[in-house]
């Protein structure tokens, strides 16, 4: 370093040194910033520019290449991964099993043929429009798995095997989520709960859960509510069905009546209103969910023969195939032709009480006699068999022979929930009926 240099040095030193006892004043440290901007900075560069020595010489520096070998990996089969395309599609009308399999870009005839030939996978052929069939296929379109959903509880599942194809139908688990609503009546209860999108299943629920109070056919009223929670399944985000009710309430004329679903030690399902008592009777006021009264009990001229004769029952006017419910719990008597009330079907219940079904278009699978039936349980469908008019129902009630009004009869309420089960019951009752508070203070009617 030269003297000039050196010199230089020390000035700048020297400077930096007042600088920072100047700014220590309190007159100028308001001051700092702007001194730091237009002085230090600069002053610094100066600093930073005597740091590099004038001797330092900064180009013609040496550059060396080093190579180095890296190892890899060898190469071998269990490095190349098969290639996999998946697919689905939901069935449209009209769609055939070899439609499906073109537009799955499915190429394989031997799998068609497997389709076609074995009776593992016969359920390939019952096709549902807005079901759903998924497929995985090699590079070359070849089948690999294909998987069905078939109905709401069961899927086909068909895999390429070292022998070929195999195909087994499986139950389906589904996930299970619990859906929140509710609603105004306008003018009837399916009405309501179509404009609040609530599957009819869930309202049938509704109708056979309230029936024991009340009469869906005379005592709706406009602005009449109700709230309910209920279960929607699905399968690989695919919808399968409405499950069960949870839990509701319905405002009828003022009054609140509320059904909450408990399960007990063995697995039974009961509904009980918030003290426990039990919300079925033992008899269904109505067999039917949506109907009207078109025939009451009693005296009336015969629409068919035009005489005045006693009408041993009730009618219930519903548009065919409208499903026709057991009443109580009971054990099927006789299911089969009778005269003119057509197909008919006759239920023994406890204490010498039987109810009987006619002018049915046909009865539900399974029903015959000596077959045990639940309160509830769908056994025949509305038609117009016999002397009838149109579709209807025939609907009778007997007590140790003698015919009843059954709108009229005196329905003896089912036993209470058991005492060991009240303290659980009310915990998980209390938490349902908050839900049920919240729908009615919300401006929209579906959480999920």
């Amino acid at each position: 370093m030269t003297i000039k240099q050196a010199k230089l040095k020390n000035f700048a030193s020297l400077a930096a040194f007042a600088l920072v006892q100047f700014l220590k004043r309190p007159q100028v440290k308001r001051l700092a910033s702007v001194v730091a901007i237009f002085f230090v900075i600069p002053v610094f560069g100066v600093l930073t520019a005597f740091g590099v020595s004038s001797n330092t010489e900064t180009t013609n520096l040496v550059r060396q290449e080093i190579t180095q070998p890296l190892a890899l990996p060898a190469a071998g089969e269990g490095n190349i991964t098969a290639e996999e395309f998946r697919a689905s599609e939901r069935v449209q009308k009209g769609d055939s099993v070899a439609l499906l399999l073109q537009r799955l870009s499915v190429n394989d005839q031997a799998a068609f043929n497997f389709l076609r030939t074995s009776k593992d996978a016969k359920s390939i052929f019952q096709l549902r429009p807005g079901r759903t069939v998924r497929a995985v296929t090699d590079g070359d379109g070849e089948l690999q798995t294909l998987v069905y959903l078939f109905s709401a509880d069961k899927l086909l599942e068909v895999n390429r095997t070292p022998d070929g194809f195999s195909a087994a139908e499986k139950v389906i688990l589904p996930n299970v989520q619990a859906v929140h609503k509710s609603g105004t009546i306008r003018s009837s209860l399916y009405g309501a709960t179509d404009a609040a999108n609530i599957p009819d299943a869930v309202a049938n629920q509704l109708a056979r859960l309230f029936s024991t109070d009340i009469d869906f056919h005379v005592d709706l009223r406009t602005g009449d509510r109700f709230s309910v929670i209920y279960e929607m399944l699905y399968h690989n985000g695919e919808f399968l069905r409405s499950g069960r009710v949870l839990s509701a309430d319905f405002t009828n004329k003022g009054k609140k009546f509320e059904a909450y679903l408990f399960t007990d030690s063995h697995g039974e399902d009961g509904y009980y209103a918030a003290d426990g008592a039990n919300r079925a009777k033992s008899f269904l006021r109505s067999p039917l969910a949506f109907s009207r009264v078109s025939s009451n009990f009693g005296g009336r001229m015969h629409p068919i023969f035009k005489n005045w004769r006693q009408h041993t029952g009730v009618d219930f006017a519903a548009p065919r195939g409208t499903p026709t419910w057991a009443t109580a719990d009971g054990t099927v008597e006789f299911a089969g032709v009778k005269g003119g009330y057509g197909n008919v079907i006759e239920i023994r219940h406890s204490g010498a009480v039987t109810t009987l079904y006619a002018h049915l278009s046909g009865f539900a699978a399974g029903v015959r006699k000596g077959v045990r039936v639940a309160q509830g349980q769908t056994v025949g469908y509305v038609g117009s068999s016999g002397f009838a008019t149109g579709p209807h129902l025939h609907y009778e009630f007997k007590i140790s022979g003698q015919h009843q009004d059954p709108m009229r009869v005196a329905l003896p309420k089912a036993d209470p929930l058991a005492a060991k089960y009240i303290a659980k019951f009310q915990v998980e009752a209390g938490a349902q009926g908050e839900q049920l508070a919240l729908l009615k203070t919300a401006s929209f009617g579906r959480f999920e």
